[in-house]
């Protein structure tokens, strides 16, 4: 059995190409651009399910999602999550489409500390004072970009608050990841499929009637959709939390880079304060779960002794 305090190298391999492809993603995106947000989603959910349950297939684990369908819990666990991750699909799909990768990028920063609030709130987790501190920058930050729209920035908070409850949700789903991301993208399969009926009475339907690479790209939302989130998945269960925690920023960083120097964002001047102002605040959250990691260590260590 694997120590938890050793790192597999096959784990990391895994957790460091979903965050790699998660961070690409936006390049993807931003060649349906000119198709309805809600289209890309519900292909996104649609697609997914063949990629899914293909894994299962080659796993032989089925018996956790048939158990499930049969456990009102469970599905109802199922739905609040699909439900929440949807959101968070819809709401990234817009910021790029709108050219607003760069509010994108903070949501994922931010998330982590929101994880921790989120923690403190409903598992009654004490949070040390470095995390109070990134706290308090982060929503700082939230305050000048505030100042600069003359409203919320809702895409950040939207993201932050979606993938957030989702994993404070997860949490509560007793079900393996890969046949958990199943169970949700099934759930989320008749509305993406009503969605799509009264797309095509409405507005263009562009795997119908759009050229042929854009059909191709509807397809290929099932491959980016669910393979990074299989491989985060199971690089999680092989690599300690706290790598987890630091390698978790490879994503918003290549968000944020092919932000400014691939799609050109403006930089404005509330980005200029906020993003350093959540950066610090990134610093701070790997300081406490390191400091805490070892207290932790050395607490076992004086247990052992």
């Amino acid at each position: 059995m694997r120590s938890r305090d050793v790192d597999e190298p096959g784990g990391l391999v895994l957790a460091i190409s979903a965050y790699l492809l998660w961070g690409g993603l936006p390049l993807y995106m931003k060649m349906m651009d000119h198709m309805d947000p809600g289209e890309i989603v519900a292909h996104r959910i649609l697609w997914s399910i063949p990629v899914a349950a293909m894994v299962l297939l080659v796993m032989g684990r089925w018996t956790d999602l048939w158990e499930a369908l049969q456990d009102r819990r469970r599905l109802g666990m199922a739905l609040l999550t699909a439900v929440l991750i949807s959101v968070n699909w819809l709401t990234y799909v817009v910021a790029i489409s709108t050219e607003r990768a760069l509010d994108a990028a903070l949501g994922y920063y931010v998330n982590p500390v929101f994880s921790i609030v989120l923690a403190a709130v409903f598992l009654k987790e004490r949070m040390q004072r470095l995390q109070v501190v990134a706290f308090a920058l982060v929503i700082g930050a939230v305050v000048v970009l505030t100042l600069e729209h003359g409203s919320l920035p809702w895409t950040v908070i939207l993201l932050t608050v979606s993938w957030g409850l989702y994993a404070l949700a997860k949490r509560a789903l007793p079900m393996p990841p890969n046949q958990g991301f199943l169970l949700e993208v099934i759930l989320l399969a008749p509305l993406a499929l009503a969605y799509l009926v009264w797309l095509d009475d409405g507005l263009v339907n562009h795997f119908l009637d759009g050229s042929g690479f854009d059909r191709w790209l509807l397809i290929g939302c099932g491959a980016v959709t669910a393979v990074p989130l299989i491989l985060y998945a199971n690089g999680a269960q092989r690599v300690r939390l706290m790598t987890m925690g630091i390698l978790q920023y490879i994503a918003p960083s290549c968000i944020f880079l092919t932000a400014v120097f691939a799609f050109n964002e403006p930089f404005t001047w509330a980005k200029q304060i906020a993003f350093p102002m959540i950066w610090l605040a990134v610093i701070l959250y790997v300081l406490s779960q390191w400091h805490h990691g070892r207290q932790r260590r050395l607490k076992v260590g004086q247990a052992a002794e």
